[in-house]
């Protein structure tokens, strides 16, 4: 039988790319909600995530820009508004800046980093982070509605164990 561990925070589906946008975070608590009401998380480790730190994220990211993504919010975006296009972050990207964007992708990358953590230690046969998988995000740029590649930061914590992955 699998070990399954799935991994939810609640404030995930809090956060809010603005109207019109494709992503929608709110979707997680949906999904969650179903996992509820099916009785399906009687059969897994529900498990809460660590917050990925700046010194997780910049495993791959660059520091410049992981700081920069802390320090950007609504209340700063006209502080930063010059160094906006350089990550790929602002109104002319698919990439806007929202309330709580740093604190969603730390959320997002340490459920993954935590979910390759209980597999590198035999914790775990299956690990479900349905917030995760936001492959597109560069070392250094945001892209395709994502700011921090989780999908790398777990690669990267699975071969401290594995050859391959």
């Amino acid at each position: 039988k699998d070990r399954v561990s799935y991994f939810y925070k609640p404030d995930v589906g809090s956060y809010y790319y603005g109207p019109g946008h494709p992503m929608k975070p709110h979707r997680l608590r949906l999904t969650h909600h179903l996992l509820l009401t099916y009785g399906m998380y009687r059969k897994m480790e529900v498990v809460r995530p660590h917050d990925a730190t700046e010194e997780e994220m910049g495993n791959f990211h660059a520091q410049e820009y992981v700081s920069f993504l802390r320090r950007m919010s609504p209340d700063t975006e006209q502080e930063f508004e010059k160094q906006m296009p350089k990550f790929n972050i602002g109104p002319y990207s698919d990439c806007p800046v929202f309330d709580g964007l740093y604190d969603f992708m730390s959320s997002c990358a340490g459920a993954s980093i935590d979910a390759a953590t209980k597999i590198n230690h035999d914790l775990a046969d299956v690990c479900v982070n349905w917030s995760g998988g936001l492959h597109h995000a560069k070392k250094a740029e945001a892209s395709g509605f994502c700011y921090i590649n989780d999908i790398v930061l777990c690669i990267l914590e699975l071969l401290k164990y594995h050859k391959r992955v």
